[in-house]
């Protein structure tokens, strides 16, 4: 599965809010400068991202972009519909498919790779933005140890 940038980004995104705004707004320079995401493009991402209805956004000095949802309730797979579109559909199985003789390689193959799309499914339904976040911190702790004197 090829995953693209703004995706990783939208991600990132995600999780990086889930961790610094929860109570207010978080400017996109902010996350940007933190993630290391070029502006511009973490610009566009967001923007999708409050289309979908993931993330919304407030204008003004004290104003950036909260996630819409609780991270405990916001899946990567979420993330990767909103910014790639639907992702998990079998482009053989559509009505016209059904009616018309299978391939071969649709007859071998078929199976294989509706067992691979509910597997990604899974996989990265079961993953919450609110878990990125709980390793994010043990990344960054592990990088910034704290020592008390």
């Amino acid at each position: 599965m090829k995953v693209s940038q703004r995706v990783t980004y939208g991600i990132m995104a995600a999780v990086d809010l889930a961790m610094k705004g929860k109570e207010v707004p978080i400017q996109a320079r902010a996350i940007a400068r933190r993630q290391a995401i070029p502006i511009r493009f973490l610009e566009q991402v967001l923007n999708a991202m409050k289309k979908a209805g993931l993330v919304d956004s407030l204008r003004g000095a004290q104003g950036g972009y909260m996630l819409l949802k609780e991270p405990s309730a916001l899946s990567v797979a979420d993330i990767l519909e909103a910014l790639d579109g639907p992702v998990f559909h079998r482009s053989y199985q559509s009505q016209s498919a059904l009616e018309r003789r299978l391939t071969k390689q649709e007859l071998l193959l078929g199976n294989v790779w509706e067992q691979v799309e509910v597997a990604e499914r899974e996989v990265l339904g079961g993953i919450t933005i609110e878990q990125l976040a709980g390793r994010q911190r043990a990344i960054d702790e592990q990088r910034n140890p704290m020592y008390h004197i």
